[in-house]
């Protein structure tokens, strides 16, 4: 390593060797002689410009980059200096950073490390307010449908402010004074740093509280206060995580922070803005004497018209009873048509069976013995049957002596009677009946049915001039034999 710790101290040429040349350095010692001197000339700057490329590590250092028209100049935060800034760095935000130079040796870069942060001027915090602003308008969280309605009558309310300061103390004054309630206050820091942590976590509690809790009731309304103080002071009520939370919370929320005229983000998300933590203590509650002054006035105008209602329904009841019928004439007449119904009703009912009587005496003359009347029926059947027998037996003759002389007239035109009389049957071998010459030839077997049984022929062609028998004429009223 090189004894020379402060690169001014180097002649125009640099360090001579004994040979005369340039002294030569390693890297590393070149790294850490840049590095020397940059934190000996500049161990305190402050340097202004917008962050870009913004980045948190997961050990918790931050890393990002300060630039301007021209240049860039890289910048690292320690984990311990990033928990204490006030100012959370963001893309676009443009910042004073205080803080020393030096170098990274392992990619030959310098860089500042970042100890404190300010917004570079308020109308670059005013930028960045609008911006934000925009963004979660686009996601919906100030739509007016979102709003809830205040309870008119809360029992438990909860604040979410600090713990000291006026702020707190004018919130349970206004409240005892109007209508006292059961107040929780969750503490938090409403400037600084994790501030909007808290204040997010703060509602975020409360609304995780379960109904029914009895260590711990849940609030009907949920008042989020802070006093006035500039942009910076009330910045932390314009973080994302803050109004996040105020839209997502299920329980109604009043926003008080700052003065009338002092605006923040979580005013738009809350469900109500009150320009004062005071104002906040009175939209909550209405005045318990304004109340029981109603109800007195109420209940004394009940008092005096009660009687007056009285007596005008007993007016209108009194009108309505004279319009009625007697009711004791009413009730006489229909009492005296009753009666003359009842004795009316006892003589017909005496004369209408009497009546009956005569009708059914006069119907039973004329009426015959049902024994005499089996008895003839009896007869009639028996006579019937007879007849029914008798004819049957005639319609069977009948029919039987039709199907003899059917058979015997079927016998008679049967072909086997013809065969009996001499005549014959000529068929071919496969059972054809042959009826003229004219179908056979010479040399043909063919079959011979006669009376008694089958023979087997052949023609020759010729006829048997031997024969002296004269064929019969046929006799025409014959007709023909198949």
């Amino acid at each position: 390593m090189s004894e020379h710790t402060n690169i001014n101290n180097f002649t125009e040429n640099g360090p001579e060797t004994d040979d005369g040349g340039p002294e030569i350095y390693s890297v590393g010692e070149i790294s850490t002689l840049i590095r020397q001197t940059l934190e000996d000339e500049f161990p305190y700057v402050r340097i202004r410009g917008e962050i870009s490329g913004f980045t948190r590590a997961a050990s918790g250092h931050l890393y990002f980059s300060l630039k301007d028209e021209k240049d860039v100049i890289d910048a690292v935060c320690w984990r311990g200096a990033a928990a204490k800034l006030q100012t959370k760095p963001e893309d676009g935000l443009e910042i004073i950073a205080t803080g020393r130079l030096t170098s990274y040796g392992p990619r030959s870069r310098y860089q500042i490390v970042v100890e404190r942060v300010e917004v570079a001027g308020e109308g670059a915090l005013l930028k960045l307010l609008e911006d934000r602003k925009k963004k979660l308008a686009r996601e919906g969280l100030f739509d007016e449908g979102l709003k809830k309605e205040l309870p008119y009558l809360p029992r438990v309310i909860g604040v979410v402010t600090s713990p000291t300061g006026a702020v707190i103390r004018d919130i349970l004054h206004r409240l005892e004074d109007r209508f006292p309630v059961h107040v929780i206050v969750w503490p938090v820091k409403v400037q600084g740093d994790g501030a909007g942590e808290q204040i997010s976590a703060a509602i975020a509690g409360f609304d995780k509280i379960k109904p029914g809790n009895k260590k711990l009731p849940r609030p009907d309304l949920i008042i989020v206060a802070r006093g006035g103080g500039s942009i910076e002071d009330l910045w932390a009520f314009n973080e994302e995580a803050v109004v996040r939370a105020a839209a997502k919370c299920s329980i109604p929320l009043i926003s008080a922070v700052g003065h009338e005229t002092d605006t923040t983000l979580i005013d738009y998300a809350s469900d109500l803005r009150a320009p004062t933590p005071t104002a906040a203590a009175e939209m909550a509650v209405p005045v318990k004497a304004d109340l029981l002054a109603d109800v007195m006035d109420n209940a004394a105008r009940l008092g005096r018209s009660a009687p007056r209602i009285t007596s005008a329904r007993k007016t209108h009841l009194d009108g309505l009873a004279r319009g009625l019928p007697d009711l004791a004439h009413m009730v006489g007449t229909a009492s005296q048509r009753l009666d003359d119904w009842n004795a009316r009703l006892g003589g017909s009912l005496k004369n209408g069976v009497e009546r009956r009587l005569r009708r059914v005496a006069q119907s039973a003359t004329g009426l015959t013995n049902p024994t005499q009347r089996v008895s003839f029926a009896g007869r009639s059947l028996e006579r019937s049957a007879s007849s029914l027998i008798r004819g049957m037996v005639l319609g069977i003759e009948a029919r039987r002596n039709r199907i003899s002389q059917t058979e015997r007239l079927l016998e008679g035109f049967s072909y086997q009677r013809v065969l009996d009389r001499g005549f014959v049957l000529l068929q071919t071998p496969d059972g054809k009946t042959i009826t003229r010459a004219a179908s056979l030839k010479t040399g043909d077997d063919v079959n011979l049915q006669m009376a008694d049984g089958r023979l087997g022929a052949r023609i020759t062609g010729k006829e048997n001039k031997n024969s002296k028998v004269k064929p019969k004429k046929q006799d025409v009223r014959q007709g023909k034999l198949l």
